[in-house]
């Protein structure tokens, strides 16, 4: 694949503690954590900027509550000096707050995302993105999403609701990379 990031930021979205909940569905990416991880420590190595996104709910009783433990980021993905954190309340990153004028002003063309959940705040994000003419890339294995019911009494697996959506970004919102693929990119500095 080729793929230029040299202008590129990387987005993880949403990785927060209130998904362990057990309110939320199973979940099916086991190497979520990991792959994520391992995406955030190249970007890291590499100098790139990165901007963390946290869920800062306004719903009453929720987990993702300004205050509540959930709220916070899991451990491993708190920004580090110099690694700016923005705060949403909507499911995409770009509403609501000022990341558009952030990414101008970096000079960035590129947002590289990831996070929770695939069909939800990343997908929503990368949409936007998109539309407001940002080249978009999303990191599939380092996105998770959960089981769904479909509204007549079944369930959606986690994995059928994660690959749905990341053929249809793909078809129409964004170049899709995977973890390992990502890191063996050469950028240019």
């Amino acid at each position: 694949m080729t793929l230029d990031l040299s202008r590129a930021v990387l987005l993880p979205i949403d990785i927060q503690k209130g998904f362990d909940d057990p309110h939320w569905p199973k979940r099916w990416n086991s190497d979520f954590e990991a792959n994520a991880l391992a995406v955030l420590a190249h970007w890291r190595a590499s100098g790139r900027p990165i901007i963390h996104v946290r869920h800062d709910s306004a719903e009453p009783g929720s987990p993702f509550a300004p205050g509540q433990p959930g709220n916070d980021l899991r451990p491993g993905f708190e920004p580090r000096a110099g690694e700016p954190l923005l705060t949403k309340s909507v499911n995409s990153a770009f509403i609501g707050t000022d990341l558009d004028l952030r990414l101008r002003r970096m000079g960035v063309d590129t947002v590289v995302a990831f996070g929770m959940s695939t069909d939800m705040c990343v997908s929503t994000t990368i949409r936007t993105g998109t539309n407001l003419g940002w080249k978009m890339v999303l990191v599939a294995d380092a996105s998770d999403c959960f089981d769904l019911p479909d509204g007549r009494g079944s369930t959606i697996p986690g994995r059928m609701v994660h690959d749905a959506h990341v053929a249809t970004l793909a078809y129409e919102f964004c170049d899709v990379i995977e973890t390992a693929d990502l890191i063996g990119l050469r950028v240019a500095a």
